[in-house]
């Protein structure tokens, strides 16, 4: 049993739209939710350090995104593994837990995936913490030039070209890449991550994924004009040392929301192995503050 002062995360699972969405869950059940959107190669596992630094105060909700984690995706449900899908899935799942009114934590994948649902729902979505999840050309580093090849030409060599990015050392690499010292990065993540894309016909998924995220590119300008009408407040958490999400792309929110607040860190793309503390302090005041506004 935890110490009384140290909140329980439960995992759970849930079925909507056909599939057994596995999530993590902790906070108070009337509490202020904030739904936690995880982003390639990995899982909700990456908020186990969060969620509980939160939870004293928040419901905090993490599912896994269909091809990631623990969901299971049933042969005879046909998936279709494209962003419009995963949206729809995470909104079948909203709509499964009854969450009316909630904040976003996007982050990578889930940035895209999110902010489907605040285009679609902008009345249920009430603010938004983005940490290193993009929504402007100014944050794609050169890091993605092999895969904005494939974007522009989708052979099977230039296909083939992008597994290395779903291998062990492509994995690797996103949590220590501009990391001050790799031993601050709990190695179980990305060995977790490699297991889980190995599982047979994963890799081919991803690889799917990389292709539509063109489909996300071309969203961007109806994602900042939902940014500039509905003025979402906004916290932008970003690891300035991620290659495939540069600063360029935090600093980009303040055109289309000029008060967005918008924090670096001296870190990579997965800041929440690094800076947890730094960055769960800066979620707190952030949502503290809506909360006594009365906004959330």
């Amino acid at each position: 049993m935890n110490p009384p002062n140290i909140p329980t995360t439960q995992l759970k699972i849930v079925e909507a739209d056909g599939l057994q969405i596995f999530y993590r869950e902790a906070g108070p059940a009337d509490g202020p939710v904030l739904l936690l959107l995880h982003g390639f190669p990995t899982s909700s596992h990456m908020f186990r350090h969060l969620m509980p630094r939160l939870a004293p105060t928040f419901r905090v909700i993490a599912p896994d995104l269909p091809g990631f984690g623990f969901t299971e995706v049933p042969a005879g449900r046909n998936y279709d593994y494209r962003f419009d899908n995963l949206a729809a899935t995470t909104e079948a799942f909203v709509q499964k837990l009854n969450l009316t009114r909630y904040a976003l934590y996007v982050f990578d994948y889930g940035a895209p995936t999110g902010y489907r649902l605040a285009v679609s729902h902008p009345n249920k979505v009430v603010a938004i913490i983005s940490q290193n999840g993009n929504a402007y050309i100014d944050g794609l580093g050169d890091a993605w030039n092999p895969i904005k090849k494939y974007w522009k030409d989708p052979t099977p060599a230039n296909r083939e070209a992008l597994r290395e990015f779903v291998d062990f050392e492509g994995t690797k690499f996103q949590y220590v890449h501009g990391v001050a010292d790799p031993l601050l990065v709990e190695r179980e993540s990305y060995w977790l991550d490699t297991a889980l894309l190995r599982r047979p016909g994963n890799v081919d998924i991803q690889l799917d994924l990389f292709l539509d995220y063109a489909n996300n590119v071309k969203l961007y300008p109806t994602f900042q004009e939902y940014f500039r009408k509905y003025q979402p407040p906004l916290l932008a958490t970003w690891g300035k040392n991620d290659p495939f999400f540069i600063p360029a792309g935090a600093e980009a929110y303040r055109r289309d929301i000029p008060s967005a607040k918008v924090v670096f860190y001296d870190t990579g793309h997965f800041a929440l192995e690094t800076h947890v503390e730094e960055i769960s302090d800066q979620i707190r005041s952030f949502l503290t503050g809506l909360v006594r506004s009365g906004k959330f």
